[in-house]
């Protein structure tokens, strides 16, 4: 989250004595790869329009990658820290796929080590030690961004608690010295004290361990533009259009040399020459892989995983919750999360596709093993699903093993015959060692000149000069919102004064600087303007990446869409006309992949209306209570006049907004039909915060406890 993200990590600089002897270890480590490894970019970002001229100038570069999730950009940035001549290229932006839509976990595995001690798996066991070694060194290099949390494991029968217990302390051994809390037994009632909204039924205890937790865009996007500032030339929507091949003269066989590239925003063709290429694409792994040779065997077998994000008040702040055992045998994570609710996930066989869309069947799947959770006093409402999208995990087959069937859990690394390197699978927390696996491997293959990997300790952009109460100073400095400077330091860490010094002067008492995007998140105008020196283009990447609003509630990002793209319009120099596209785009990405369209057809004109007799007539005596002609409608003047009866004021645009949330055949007006259609779909929980609705039972309210005091004081009436 945003503030407790920064108090949690206060918590797991200082409390853990276990968690300190990796600190010292890796500052060590920091301190020697710095040594060795020059900064050009210390200060200010080379422009996107200068990372293009590189790309199109540089006679030849030792590494060409190709993919910019967090596996591309980790290599790019161990390759450039090896002094490699590096450059990164991505078709779209960076973390737009895969890597910013993942449950938001730094984890070993739990799940992986239980099936290690099963079926004692000793591959699956070094996954996980490696994951967890991982896990120590990502909390330590990007702390602003990431932090231990707590996870509750709840216990529904006396026998599964020494079964879990003992599974969750192995955890503990297996992560050693950088174990960051150890893991601990509670009873129901203090359980219950920790997590309210549990079910009490056959509550037994829980336990409680640790993993960590990040921003998973933001964490990307530091890792790119590390590698960025140490000199690699780093270009977003920027796609490759087909691979170069050269002759070895030596062998006579066909070497991959660079590829040909288009910028996606100009169109312009160029092409980058190197020594190697990495193909670092996710999902995308077989289609490249076909590029060098039609004859490729397919290796990724992805998966789909759904995740859904609900109201903060769903979670405590600062704790999560695991459901290791759902209906089907899926793992159920939920989580706060930016001061939200995040649950998920699905995993479920799907296409490869750019634009992976949540389906209503996942959506209800993870809403059911959420209920089964959740004590029966809190009524889980499909309407309180404020934003869903699903992420593509690419699975892989090994390629040089004999059974093509086996589903690989962990990476692999392979070189083709013409020195195509492809690191494919694996898993968000060990980008950096897969990166290190293969610049290892490419660096062999290709004999290339290089140094060792520097990249343990190595802090990533903004985790230098953090500290957790960064956000005091610039509280005290800049006269900005509470919230809003921790979500800055959470957000940018040490480089949060550059976001603060942009930020203009609201005009008002408090707060001196920082106008809010949209009035319930603490995102603000500057950033919007420092978003485009992190090489955001479209709005989408600043809806979706930048910030993550659009992942976060996508009636609040359709909110301030307009406004993003007014500020990007004006520093880019966009026409009219790309202004329109570009809310177009941005409208369709939040309608499609970050489930707007599954929560608008919640209510549609085909919605029944299931509701009993004695409420059909409450609601319709409140609709009469605006409809004074009985046209069997309202409009905004209606609303209007009853609401200056009671001396309220609403803009006329805002009541054409609330209006236009439930006028489904979009005529201007609310017919009863309408009306009843809503409040049919509030009752069932599929629809939630309808502003039409609290705004006519208020009204109704106040109407009649002034219908009362009328009454009164005429003494009682007849």
């Amino acid at each position: 989250g945003t503030g407790h993200i920064s108090t949690m990590a206060a918590s797991h600089c200082t409390s853990d004595v276990c968690f300190a002897f990796i600190t010292v270890q890796t500052r060590v480590a920091y301190a020697e790869a710095l040594e060795q490894v020059n900064v050009p970019f210390c200060d200010e970002l080379p422009s996107r329009q200068a990372q293009l001229a590189a790309l199109r100038n540089t006679e030849e570069f030792d590494v060409l990658v190709i993919g910019g999730g967090a596996t591309g950009s980790g290599c790019a940035l161990d390759a450039v820290t090896r002094n490699l001549k590096t450059a990164l290229v991505e078709r779209s932006d960076f973390s737009s796929g895969t890597s910013s839509r993942s449950t938001k976990l730094i984890h070993g595995g739990v799940r992986y080590l239980q099936k290690a001690i099963m079926k004692l798996d000793y591959e699956q066991y070094m996954m996980v030690k490696e994951a967890l070694h991982e896990r120590a060194n990502l909390l330590e290099i990007a702390p602003h961004l990431s932090a231990p949390l707590p996870i509750m494991l709840p216990v529904y029968s006396w026998w599964q608690l020494p079964y879990y217990w003992a599974g969750i302390k192995m955890y503990d051994l297996v992560a050693g010295a950088q174990c960051l809390k150890s893991s601990y037994v509670l009873s129901k009632n203090k359980a219950l004290e920790l997590f309210p909204m549990l079910k009490r039924d056959k509550l037994v205890g829980a336990i409680v361990y640790y993993d960590g937790q990040h921003n998973d865009a933001r964490m990307n996007l530091a890792i790119a533009l590390t590698a960025a500032r140490y000199g690699a030339v780093a270009a977003n929507y920027t796609e490759v259009v087909h691979l170069l091949k050269r002759t070895d003269p030596e062998t006579g066989k066909e070497r991959v040399c660079g590829a040909r590239c288009r910028d996606v925003i100009s169109g312009q063709e160029f092409e980058v020459r190197a020594k190697c290429v990495i193909n670092a694409t996710g999902p995308f792994t077989d289609s490249l892989r076909k590029m060098d040779n039609e004859k490729s065997p397919k290796i990724c077998q992805p998966s789909a995983g759904v995740h859904i994000v609900m109201p903060g008040y769903y979670s405590p702040d600062n704790m999560g919750l695991l459901d290791p055992a759902t209906s089907d045998g899926r793992v159920i994570f939920f989580l706060p999360w930016e001061k939200m609710t995040i649950a998920g996930t699905t995993d479920s066989p799907t296409e490869i596709t750019a634009q992976p869309i949540p389906t209503e069947e996942d959506i209800n799947f993870i809403l059911t093993e959420v209920r089964n959770y959740l004590s029966p006093d809190v009524e889980v409402r499909r309407g309180d699903v404020l934003a869903a999208w699903s992420g593509i995990r690419p699975l892989v087959t090994d390629p040089s093993s004999k059974d093509t069937q086996s589903i690989c859990r962990n990476h692999i690394v392979n070189i083709s015959e013409s020195g195509l390197v492809t690191i494919a699978g694996g898993k968000w927390t060990t980008y950096r060692a897969m990166a290190q696996e293969t610049l290892d491997a490419t660096i062999k293959a290709h004999h290339l000149q290089a140094g060792p990997c520097r990249t343990v300790g190595l802090m990533l952009e903004g985790g230098k000069g953090w500290t957790p109460t960064l956000y005091i100073r610039l509280v005290q400095d800049y006269g900005l919102e509470v919230e809003v400077a921790q979500h800055l330091a959470a957000t940018y860490g040490g480089r949060a004064f550059e976001v603060a010094k942009m930020a203009q002067v609201t005009g008002q008492r408090w707060p001196i600087v920082g106008k809010r995007l949209v009035s319930e998140f603490p995102y603000i105008e500057s950033e919007v303007h420092y978003a485009v020196k992190e090489y955001a283009c479209t709005a989408i990447d600043v809806l979706a990446r930048r910030t993550r609003l659009g992942f976060l509630n996508v009636q609040a990002a359709d909110e301030a869409l307009p406004r993003i793209v007014h500020i990007m319009g004006k520093q880019l120099g966009w026409s009219e006309q790309k202004k329109q596209e570009e809310l177009n785009a941005a409208r369709t990405f939040l309608y499609q992949e970050m489930g707007y369209k599954t929560r608008s057809e919640q209510l549609t004109n085909t919605t029944e209306i299931s509701l009993p007799l004695s409420e059909v007539d409450r609601y319709k005596k409140r609709f009469h209570k605006f409809d004074k002609g009985n046209k069997g409608f309202i409009t905004t003047v209606d609303v209007q006049q009853v609401l200056e009866s009671i001396s309220v004021q609403i803009d006329e645009n805002t009541l054409h907004e609330i209006l236009n949330e439930v006028d489904l055949n979009k005529n201007g007006q609310v017919e009863l039909n309408e009306f009843l259609q809503l409040m049919s779909a509030v009752r069932k929980g599929r629809v939630s915060d309808s502003r039409l609705a609290i705004l006519m039972k208020t009204v109704e309210e106040t109407l009649e406890e002034r219908g009362l005091v009328s009454v009164d004081r005429s003494g009682g009436g007849v």
